[in-house]
């Protein structure tokens, strides 16, 4: 994998700008302060992207470090890259609120999906660490001799016994038997029986007070005397608000001479039927052919009986006896019968006539009394009637409501009674409970001292289980690491001492020819003739062992397949000209892939152009 060029439009200092890398060895030059170190942190940052911290370790994450001075809202920036022959994009946005990550593949013009297949390929199945740990190269941090051994015999220990940069199997070793031992006299013995004698004593006293005698119910008790009290006080203003409608009901009905429902049927119906008597007799009365049958019948007996008179006069010589024969006495009789009988049908209708009207009269004169002190008017019709019957629907009603409301009471002075005892079952059951929970709180203080200390032994019972929890995963751990460690000891430990060992010989030029570490993990450095401590090699030295470890690590890793270039910050700084010279002809021979020296100093340039090794100068 090769880096064409990088455009930063927005990282630390650096705002629209743009570098190129070419192919093999590349110096970056630039004084100091002049940005260098962003921009191998730039690189990484495209590479595998800044994730923004949390607390009190973001003051001095990179992402808060390399915020941009100028126009904080443009945190970005590109990476062109080729590999396996395709020129690859990618681009990134930093800002927290809208972080974006792209990959184009410029060679085929399409986006592509950045799946961690994809990136693992790409990247050359670095991750960030081994990135970091590897490719990405300074100098030994440790400002002193003595710490500068120690970092480098730690460096090569970790890659030696775990294969990972980031391990220390010694020291993890060491801390968990440490840990161990610590736990371990963190134990409380004799915590189980107390704790199971304070159980069964908390068993007993809880079986006690879980009796229902003991239940807690004086505020219930208390609650429902003042419930029942307001409920009994609502009930007697109830009754009372019923016996005075009762009463009142009770007095309208009597001032009208009712009693009961009966009372009103009763004189209802009678109304009505002196009302149906008057209408028969006001009808029989007004209608005109029986007082014209009456009339008639009297004026036919008269003027029969005069005919009578006149046959009487007459004698033999009327002409009904004279031209037809017929016998005088039995004309006069035939003639005064029917005069008879006209003057008894006249009589009888006269005195039917008569015999209604007194009745229409004695009708009337009853309803006119009913009407007047009922309805206030004496005018007899059909739709007085019909008040006066509305008004005993009234009184019906109101009969029927005094008759509820007297029910009512009735229901309610039982209920007032029902209330009135359980009012004073109240009052007993309070002086019951009050006495229960005195005996009650005794028993639960003494329960509350059982709990308390069991609970503490609880806690010191669930601390042994957890102290004995961890040094089972502790002994696991040590166990699992040994073997583990072994077993990489003897695989990629073995590959790494021989691999560095070839660079070590070749980035010295002859004076060590190898490297060693013994079963106790002290580092030695080979000559010809004796093995030389790590602790007694210059600082330079040390730099290059460190320098040979790490190319070895990273040509270990990447082992079979296309690699990231060699990206040295100021990694020569420890560097005499006549090493220097050494270590840069021996890098550029040794690897072969893109190499990126970021510089403060114009030698290494110099240096390269002296003796004609080609290289690619960018400037900062």
């Amino acid at each position: 994998m090769k880096i064409l060029d990088i455009y930063i439009n927005g990282f630390g200092k650096f705002h629209g700008r743009n570098l190129t890398f070419g192919d093999g060895l590349n110096i970056v030059y630039g004084k100091n302060e002049a940005g260098k170190s962003t921009i191998h942190t730039f690189i990484r940052g495209m590479l595998f992207g800044i994730e923004r911290q949390r607390g009190r370790v973001s003051r001095n994450d990179l992402y808060h470090k390399y915020e941009p001075w100028e126009n904080s809202q443009t945190y970005e920036g590109q990476i062109r890259l080729e590999h396996k022959e395709h020129i690859y994009r990618i681009e990134r946005t930093f800002q927290k609120n809208k972080k974006e990550f792209k990959i184009v593949d410029e060679t085929a013009g399409r986006e592509v999906e950045p799946t961690k297949a994809f990136l693992d390929d790409l990247l050359c199945g670095l991750s960030e660490t081994a990135y970091i740990n590897t490719v990405s190269i300074s100098q030994l941090k440790s400002a002193t001799d003595e710490g500068m051994v120690s970092e480098l015999k730690n460096y090569i220990a970790n890659l030696n016994n775990s294969g990972n940069l980031a391990l220390n199997v010694t020291k993890a070793a060491a801390l968990l038997k440490s840990q161990k031992k610590e736990l371990e006299s963190q134990m409380v013995p004799e915590a189980a029986r107390t704790y199971t004698s304070l159980l069964s004593e908390i068993r007993n006293t809880e079986k006690e007070i879980s009796s229902p005698e003991y239940e807690n119910q004086i505020t219930e008790f208390h609650t429902l005397r003042t419930k029942v009290k307001s409920t009994l006080e609502k009930q007697q203003q109830e009754k009372e608000e019923l016996i005075k409608k009762a009463a009142k009901g009770r007095q309208v009905l009597s001032s009208n001479q009712f009693t009961d429902q009966d009372s009103i049927n009763a004189y209802s119906l009678k109304a009505q039927e002196n009302f149906d008597e008057y209408m028969e007799a006001r009808e029989a009365c007004t209608k005109k052919p029986q007082k014209v049958f009456s009339v008639l019948s009297l004026i036919l007996a008269t003027l029969l009986l005069c005919g009578m008179g006149l046959l009487y006069y007459l004698g033999e010589a009327n002409y009904l006896t004279s031209y037809y024969g017929l016998d005088l006495f039995l004309l006069m009789g035939i003639i005064l019968g029917a005069a008879i009988i006209f003057y008894l049908i006249g009589l009888i209708l006269f005195l039917r006539l008569k015999h209604n009207q007194k009745d229409m009269e004695m009708s009337a004169k009853i309803l006119q009394e009913i009407l007047s002190r009922h309805l206030g008017n004496t005018e007899i019709s059909t739709e007085a009637i019909r008040a006066f019957q509305s008004r005993m629907t009234e009184f019906t009603r109101l009969c029927t409501a005094v008759v509820k409301s007297e029910a009512a009471v009735s229901q309610k002075a039982k209920e007032i009674e029902e209330l009135q005892k359980r009012q004073d079952d109240c009052g007993e059951s309070i002086e019951k409970q009050q006495k229960n929970q005195w005996e009650l709180e005794k028993k639960l203080e003494h329960l509350s001292n059982c709990k308390t200390q069991a609970e503490g032994l609880k806690h010191i019972l669930e601390e042994n289980d957890r102290i004995r929890e961890e040094i089972t995963s502790i002994d696991l751990a040590l166990e699992t690491m040994i073997n583990l460690s072994s077993s990489i000891r003897d695989s990629f430990g073995l590959y790494l001492n021989r691999t560095a060992s070839d660079l070590i010989a070749g980035i010295t030029g002859g004076i060590y020819t190898s490297m060693s570490v013994d079963e106790n993990l002290n580092v030695f450095l080979n000559t010809k003739t004796k093995l030389v401590p790590l602790e007694q090699v210059s600082s330079g030295t040390m730099d290059q062992v460190y320098l040979a470890l790490r190319l070895a690590a990273a040509t270990l890793i990447q082992e079979g397949g296309e690699r990231m270039p060699l990206i040295f910050d100021d990694s020569f700084v420890l560097y005499d000209d006549d090493r220097l010279r050494t270590a840069l002809k021996w890098l550029i021979g040794t690897y072969t892939d893109q190499i990126i020296i970021f510089t403060c100093h114009q030698r290494e340039a110099q240096m390269l152009t002296a003796n004609l090794i080609p290289y690619h100068l960018v400037e900062i």
